[in-house]
């Protein structure tokens, strides 16, 4: 049997566009010869749903589509596909099914039996666990049907067990041939790499093949990488789809002779040009032809993280109906890296740079600003704010002089939002604000200032990343200038400013950031690995106290394990006892 592996990148809720992908990918396959089409995790209304699953009307819709166009599509070609189905006997339960349609009927399901409720998974909220674990039949073959979360509990692997029960262990056991995960997994740093890990590591465990299906797309906060593969009984991938963009991947399931076990073979790209992440064609090699188990290999860097903000980026204007992307140029680092980062997912044609100098900007950042729009070539502005700065303190200093405290630096700030929404309200831009998690995780930022805007693109990436990525995007030639990536950081709110004035050193704070707050050590363990005490319980007090302004910020793009926003939900008022 010839099989097609679909990735898509849904827009959640539109039901109707997911059915116009789910036909395009079926009508590709079956031009290609497969028998079977394999589509993500809820593709029907895309993940993650939320509480569109409490609505009546919602469903019925996703019922419709099952029943009226998916079960049709199924005449010629078999479909798998996940949706949300409410249970038989009692409608107010809903369970997260891989549904197996074929000949026009629906002909096995196998419900969600795992569902994460930490991070950013919420899923015992919506759904019921399945109570049982059975392959279904296609073709006089046995298909063991998993999704997502049930695939990631291999104790041997783990070395631990997270939940009770081992859906792969009790498909296999029950006489699965070859396992089938739908999912939809959101990316995080070095999340594709370990995934791969561990499905070989199933595949070898248990001597069958593994076909793995995953989403695409950016939905909110979270970005979904795809990279669905196929992996042979020995642990070998066969078959790898492109990370951070849709494909269609062919593979024949075969069995050499009657009672052996299934192989997988692979099949050139339905699609030419869409080779995976981090596989270079050789030289000569046609684009479409197949890539061999061992000419794959996963290895993550940092244009992972690039692809991964610039498709988030793309997917959330387009998504919530916005073509243009407005960035506020200080000259920085973090301004001039989210610049690039738009130019490269809406086009530098649908990107506007606004400068907004004070009295304490440099003449530097001025003129860096102006050659990285030049770079980029994005639209330029030059507002300077000097009159309204002015105007500010002449009023709330009731005429004397300026004090130069944190009221006057903020306000500063607060101008330049100010001034960015009002370019956003008039002419139809989504401002993108440019502080990085360094800052966000200690406060070291401006609420209604250099915090306003629809989508905070570095939200979740350390400082020092940010100039992993700058020196990613001057990787053919100079598009961050070269004095940005050299210069002290400074907000440039007083005379002399730096970051580091406030803060220590960006390689230090970004250590203790993830050992605080992604591996959640406590001060005492992250002090043993060689940081002063004091400095590491300052650098949580800030952390702590910087929760409210963290819960009015726009939402941001995730790419480690542990972002700030729905994975990471802490109190505000709060304190230890």
């Amino acid at each position: 049997m010839r099989i097609a592996m679909a990735q898509l990148d849904p827009t959640i809720g539109d039901i109707g566009g997911s059915l116009a992908k789910i036909r395009q990918a079926v009508a590709e396959a079956r031009q290609h010869g497969a028998g079977l089409v394999i589509f993500p995790e809820l593709a029907v209304t895309g993940y993650p749903p939320r509480d569109l699953l409490c609505r009546h009307d919602f469903l019925e819709r996703v019922e419709r589509a099952l029943a009226e166009d998916i079960a049709p599509l199924s005449r010629e070609t078999a479909i798998i596909i996940g949706a949300p189905v409410r249970g038989r006997g009692n409608p107010a339960f809903l369970y997260n099914a891989a549904l197996l349609y074929s000949g026009g009927e629906l002909c096995g399901r196998q419900d969600k039996s795992l569902l994460p409720n930490y991070d950013v998974f919420d899923e015992s909220r919506y759904f019921k666990p399945a109570t049982r674990r059975l392959p279904v039949f296609l073709e006089g073959l046995r298909l063991g049907l998993t999704i997502c979360e049930d695939i990631w509990n291999d104790k041997d692997y783990w070395n631990r067990q997270l939940y009770d029960i081992d859906p792969v262990a009790e498909m296999l056991a029950q006489g699965a041939e070859i396992l089938i995960n739908i999912s939809a997994s959101p990316y995080h740093y070095g999340k594709i790499a370990l995934r791969a890990d561990m499905l070989r590591s199933l595949a070898r465990k248990y001597g069958r093949p593994i076909l793995y299906i995953n989403q695409v797309g950016g939905n909110d906060e979270l970005i979904f990488d795809g990279t669905s593969l196929a992996i042979d009984a020995n642990g070998d991938v066969v078959s790898l789809a492109a990370s951070f963009a849709e494909d269609l991947v062919l593979l024949d399931l075969e069995r050499p002779q009657a009672g052996a076990a299934l192989t997988l073979k692979p099949v050139k790209r339905a699609r030419p040009g869409a080779i995976p992440a981090g596989v270079a064609p050789e030289a000569g090699r046609n684009e479409t032809e197949f890539l061999t188990g061992e000419e794959i290999v996963i290895s993550e860097d940092i244009s992972y993280v690039y692809r991964a903000l610039v498709l988030g980026i793309a997917d959330y204007l387009h998504k919530t109906g916005f073509r243009k992307a407005l960035v506020g140029l200080s000259g920085g680092i973090d301004s001039s890296v989210t610049a690039a980062l738009a130019a490269a997912a809406m086009g530098p044609e649908n990107v506007l740079g606004v400068a907004m100098p004070s009295r304490y900007s440099s003449p530097g950042s001025r003129s860096d600003a102006r050659k990285l729009a030049a770079n980029l070539g994005i639209a330029f502005r030059e507002i300077p704010i000097e009159g309204m700065f002015k105007a500010y303190l002449e009023a709330m200093n009731g005429g004397g002089p300026p004090r130069g405290d944190l009221a006057e630096e903020n306000v500063q700030a607060r101008i330049r939002g100010n001034i960015l929404m009002f370019i956003s309200n008039r002419e139809g831009y989504l401002t993108l604000t440019t502080g990085n998690k360094s800052e966000m995780a200690v406060g070291y930022c401006t609420l209604y200032g250099d915090m306003s805007g629809g989508l905070a693109v570095l939200a979740d990436v350390p400082k020092v990343m940010v100039y992993d990525l700058a020196r990613y995007i001057n990787r053919d030639r100079e598009i961050i200038p070269a004095d940005v990536l050299v210069k002290p950081p400074s907000a440039e709110l007083r005379p002399g400013q730096v970051d580091q004035d406030s803060l220590p050193p960006y390689e230090v704070l970004d250590a203790i950031l993830q050992a605080y707050i992604e591996e959640e050590k406590s001060a005492e363990e992250i002090a043993g690995r060689g940081f002063d005490l004091d400095l590491v319980r300052e650098i949580i007090r800030k952390v702590d106290r910087a929760e409210y302004k963290r819960r009015q910020a726009a939402p941001g793009l995730r790419v480690t394990s542990k972002a700030f926003g729905m994975g990471r939900r802490m109190p505000i008022a709060w304190r230890v006892g």
